[in-house]
């Protein structure tokens, strides 16, 4: 299943969807009923109930976006970012992102934030991008938390700042944000900024591997091996390359 965009979508269980009258709920979306119209637009997106039918969905998107719901927005602006239902246009994209960014949606906000960071369909602006991901970030988009703190260990168009990385990922981490977790992991493994510690490694490491995170497996499997932060075990390091090897690490498949 996708993952779930935009908040709205998030009220829209998918155990009521089972249940849902198709045909009234059409006929209430007709009427101008915005939970209908919310609520068709997410089965048709995500195939949930009825077929998948990126056509529909963006039907009932339009209707909500023209009433100037931002979800709405968003997820028209994901439609034309990713080609689903429409010919792909990040233009098009970034207009509906940048309507529903100006309502403080903090979904848009970070996937403005993604445009400019990696230059999708627009010129690249790590500026612009530091200032969407700062915007979504103040309001707990753990996304955006991750990549502002990737901004800053990297020093990707702004000083690198261990420090600064180190709180966002924080902040991520704590919203169960796998990859910002498995950063912690490594900013402790390697000391960057902060006193080598394997057993706060091993921590971040876990949370994340718990999580199916093969890179984290697979560094769980090198502590083990090399005896880092805990008793030297084969058996375990072989059990933990072989899960993240299963899961895509090709490094652990090397092990």
């Amino acid at each position: 299943m996708k993952k779930i965009l935009f908040c709205f979508l998030c009220l829209v269980t998918f155990s009521i969807i089972a249940n849902a009258d198709i045909s009234e709920l059409e006929n209430k979306a007709n009427q101008g009923d915005t939970e209908a119209q919310g609520m068709l637009g997410a089965m048709y997106y995500y195939g949930e109930g009825v077929k998948q039918d990126y056509y529909k969905a963006k039907k009932y998107f339009e209707l909500l976006a023209n009433q100037g719901k931002s979800d709405a927005q968003g997820m028209l602006g994901v439609m034309y970012k990713n080609g689903e239902g429409v010919k792909q246009d990040h233009h098009k994209a970034k207009e509906y992102f940048e309507l529903a960014a100006n309502q403080n949606n903090s979904e848009a906000q970070s996937m403005l934030g993604r445009m400019y960071y990696f230059g999708e369909g627009i010129k690249k602006d790590h500026h612009k991008a530091k200032k969407y991901y700062e915007l979504a970030a103040n309001q707990n988009n753990s996304e955006a938390q991750f990549m502002l703190g990737g901004m800053y260990y990297l020093g990707a168009g702004i000083k690198k700042d261990y420090h600064k990385a180190k709180e966002y990922y924080e902040l991520a981490a704590n919203q169960g944000y796998v990859r910002a977790q498995f950063m912690l992991g490594v900013i402790y493994y390697f000391g960057d900024g902060v006193k080598q510690d394997y057993h706060k490694a091993k921590e971040y490491y876990e949370l994340a591997a718990n999580q199916g995170y093969a890179k984290a497996q697979g560094m769980l499997g090198v502590m083990y091996k090399n005896g880092e932060g805990v008793k030297q075990d084969y058996h375990k390091a072989k059990e933990y390359f072989g899960v993240a090897c299963d899961n895509g690490d090709q490094e652990a498949c090397n092990q």
